[in-house]
């Protein structure tokens, strides 16, 4: 069996570098994409150069920016969705036209659980990420017909460098809020980010489309 190439964008941010890690133990061949992304031109020329995609894993985050719906700042309101929403639907675009020449592929969003069940204080985000998934919803039921394969990870508590890194782990009054909210009392492990990722990338995963997966221990379902 030939080896398969994996794009995954912005990888050493939120669950980049654990998705990479574990493609690579699969002997997946792993481009690994820049830190940031937000230009058209940056996303045609990162999928141009990488030749054959057989999976995206379209990996993005942007931090954010907390406070009442009436202070939302026009120019925090469109960072959210320069980083967050225009670069999805640019992967996505790029990378849809040779997938459709193979009749095969696999698109993997890796968005959040927050517009799930919404978070107080954090509309802009929510709206944001809420957009990502609907496309992704949308996109995938486009191209279930030609054998590609599109699906989103939206996960909340996993921990990453970007919203739950190492050193708030043991900060008390968060491990308080992780026991008041979350059914599994704990935060996940990056590496069952990872391993969702793995098996929707497999060649055998062909049933299941357009799905905002919910990997958030119980908070939203």
């Amino acid at each position: 069996m030939s080896t398969r190439t994996a794009l995954v964008t912005c990888c050493d941010r939120y669950m980049g570098n654990a998705i990479k890690e574990k493609f690579e133990e699969l002997d997946i061949d792993v481009i690994a994409g820049p830190a940031e992304m937000q230009s058209e031109q940056e996303v045609n020329e990162l999928v141009a150069n990488a030749g054959d995609i057989d999976i995206l894993v379209a990996n993005l985050a942007e931090p954010p920016m907390t406070g009442p719906v009436q202070n939302i700042d026009n120019e925090n309101w469109n960072l959210l969705f320069d980083s967050l929403v225009h670069p999805l639907m640019y992967l996505v675009r790029a990378v849809t036209p040779q997938m459709l020449e193979r009749k095969s592929g696999k698109i993997i969003a890796v968005t959040s659980a927050a517009p799930l069940r919404g978070i107080p204080n954090n509309a802009a985000y929510c709206a944001a990420r809420d957009a990502q998934n609907g496309f992704i919803k949308a996109v995938g039921l486009e191209l279930a017909r030609s054998n590609i394969q599109v699906n989103a990870i939206a996960q909340n508590y996993i921990n990453n460098n970007t919203y739950y890194p190492d050193d708030i782990l043991d900060n008390e009054k968060f491990l308080e809020h992780i026991k008041r909210n979350v059914p599994t009392n704990r935060i996940g492990a990056a590496s069952e980010t990872a391993q969702l990722a793995a098996y929707l990338s497999r060649e055998d995963c062909r049933h299941m489309v357009g799905q905002i997966i919910p990997l958030a221990g119980g908070w939203a379902t």
